[in-house]
C-alpha cells in the first residue's frame, strides 16, 4: 500500500510541477521579451535624435551632457549587437557607423556613433533578461515542488486510506477466521470503510457461529433415534443382517461423533502450554501399537512446543491414523529444520492423485469412493487435524513417495530443548 501511495503522490507532484514550469516559461517569454514597438523602437528613435542634435548643433548637445570623444568608449565591443542596432537604425535613416560596448562588469551598455569628426557616446538601455534569471527559476520550482510533494502526500495518504485499512484488515485475521474489530476513527473515509469492515465481520461470524451449532445439533440429535436403532437390531435374529445393521450404526455414530468434535475444536481453544513434542509423538506411537496399528517409530528430536496438548494430539493422532490405514503402515520421525518442528509421517499407500491433493482436507471426502464403507474412520480426521494446525500456527503439506506412498509433513513453531 505504501507503494500505491508513493505511486499516486509521484504522479500529483509531476503533474503539478510540469503545468507550473510550462505557464512560468510561457510568463517568462511574454513578459521579458517585449514587442520591437514597444521597446527597441522607441529607443532607435531616441538615439537617431540624438545624433541628428549633435551632428546640427555640437556645443549645444555637450551641454546638454552628450558625451563626445574621438574613439569608441571602452570595453568590450558586442558584435551582434552592434549589428543588431546597425540594422535597427538604418531604419530611422542613420548611416553612421555603430559600436556597441560593455563594460567589464557587463552591468553598463554604450552605443558610439561615428559623426565623421568624432565619437559620440550615448548610454544604451539593456534590453536583455535580468542575471541570474535561471538560479531564480530554480528556487521558484524548488518551491513549487516542496509544496507539491506536501500536498500530494497529504492528498495520497488519505485516497488510499480505506485501503491500508482493507490492507490491515487481512493480517488482523484471527486464526479462527475472526476479524479483530477495527477502530471506527480518522478521516470520513476512514471511518466508513473500517465501520463496513465491522459491519461484515460481525455477520460473517454469527453465520458460522449459527451454522456450527446446526451441525453440533444434528450430531448431537441424531444419537437419540441411532439408539433406539442400535437397540432394534439387537432383535434381528438374523445374525448377518444384524451385524450389518450394527455395522452401519457404528458408521452413523462415528461421523456424529467427529462432527461434535469438528464443531468443539472450531469453538473452543484449549489453554497453550510448553509440551514436549518428541513425547508426545512417542506416546501417540505407542498408543497405537497397542491398537495394533502398523507404525514404526524413528529419531525425534527433543523440540519444545507451545500448545494445547488435546488438541496437537488429536491432530496427530489423526494424521497418523490415517497414514496406517490407508497406507498401510506408517513412518513417524522428527527434526528441526532450523526454524521451528518439522513431523514427517510416511506411508506405502497408492498416494493421491495431484488434482485431488488440496480436496484431501475437505470433510468426508475420500479419494476412491468404493473404499468409503471399505474401511474405518468418518472422513473427518484430515480435515480436524488441518483446522488444529492452522489455530495453532502451523501448516500441513502432502506429497506424493516415488514410487509409492504419501508424505505428510506438519511444522510447529518450536524450540530445541
Amino acid at each position: 500500500m505504501t507503494s500505491l501511495r508513493n505511486r499516486i503522490a509521484g504522479f500529483m507532484i509531476l503533474a503539478i510541477v510540469v503545468v507550473i514550469a510550462l505557464a512560468t516559461l510561457v510568463a517568462v517569454q511574454l513578459v521579458q521579451r517585449p514587442l520591437p514597438e514597444a521597446a527597441v523602437i522607441p529607443v532607435a528613435r531616441q538615439i537617431a535624435w540624438n545624433v541628428r542634435f549633435a551632428q546640427t548643433d555640437r556645443a549645444a548637445a555637450e551641454a546638454a551632457g552628450m558625451l563626445f570623444a574621438d574613439r569608441p568608449a571602452a570595453g568590450e565591443v558586442r558584435d551582434r549587437s552592434t549589428q543588431r542596432w546597425t540594422r535597427t537604425l538604418a531604419k530611422q535613416g542613420l548611416q553612421n557607423r555603430f559600436v556597441v560596448t560593455e563594460d567589464p562588469q557587463g552591468t553598463t551598455r554604450r552605443i558610439s556613433v561615428d559623426l565623421g569628426d568624432g565619437w559620440v557616446i550615448l548610454p544604451l538601455p539593456d534590453l536583455r533578461p535580468p542575471r541570474g534569471g535561471w538560479r531564480i527559476f530554480a528556487a521558484w520550482m524548488a518551491l513549487i515542488v516542496t509544496g507539491a510533494t506536501a500536498v500530494s502526500l497529504v492528498a495520497a495518504t488519505r485516497i488510499t486510506g480505506p485501503l491500508r485499512i482493507l490492507e490491515g484488515a487481512v493480517d488482523r485475521i484471527g486464526r479462527d477466521g475472526v476479524l479483530v474489530p477495527i477502530p471506527e476513527t480518522g478521516l470520513p473515509e476512514t471511518q466508513a470503510t473500517a465501520r463496513a469492515l465491522n459491519h461484515l465481520s460481525a455477520r460473517l461470524k454469527s453465520a458460522m457461529e449459527s451454522r456450527m451449532r446446526l451441525v453440533a445439533a444434528a450430531g448431537h440429535d441424531l444419537r437419540t433415534p441411532m439408539t433406539r436403532m442400535r437397540l432394534r437390531a439387537e432383535f434381528v435374529e438374523d445374525d448377518a443382517e444384524r451385524e450389518k445393521w450394527l455395522a452401519d450404526l457404528a458408521e452413523l455414530d462415528a461421523i456424529a461423533d467427529s462432527a461434535i468434535r469438528l464443531v468443539r475444536d472450531q469453538v473452543t481453544q484449549g489453554e497453550a502450554q510448553d509440551l514436549r513434542l518428541d513425547r508426545l509423538v512417542g506416546e501417540i506411537v505407542a498408543e497405537l501399537r497397542a491398537l495394533n496399528y502398523l507404525v514404526t517409530l524413528g529419531p525425534l528430536a527433543p523440540l519444545v512446543a507451545s500448545a494445547d496438548p488435546l488438541s496437537l494430539k488429536r491432530a496427530i493422532r489423526n494424521l497418523v491414523i490415517n497414514a496406517a490405514t490407508h497406507g498401510k503402515a506408517a513412518r513417524v520421525r522428527l527434526r528441526h529444520d532450523g526454524e521451528g518442528a518439522e513431523l514427517v509421517i510416511e506411508d506405502d499407500g497408492p498416494g493421491i492423485p495431484e488434482a485431488l491433493m488440496e480436496r484431501a482436507f475437505e470433510p468426508f471426502f475420500r479419494v476412491d469412493k468404493g473404499r468409503r464403507k471399505a474401511l474405518p474412520g468418518a472422513g473427518l480426521g484430515m480435515a480436524i487435524a488441518r483446522q488444529i494446525l492452522d489455530q495453532l500456527g502451523g501448516r500441513i503439506a502432502l506429497a506424493n513417495i516415488q514410487p509409492r506412498g504419501l508424505r505428510q509433513t506438519v511444522t510447529l513453531p518450536a524450540r530445541i530443548v
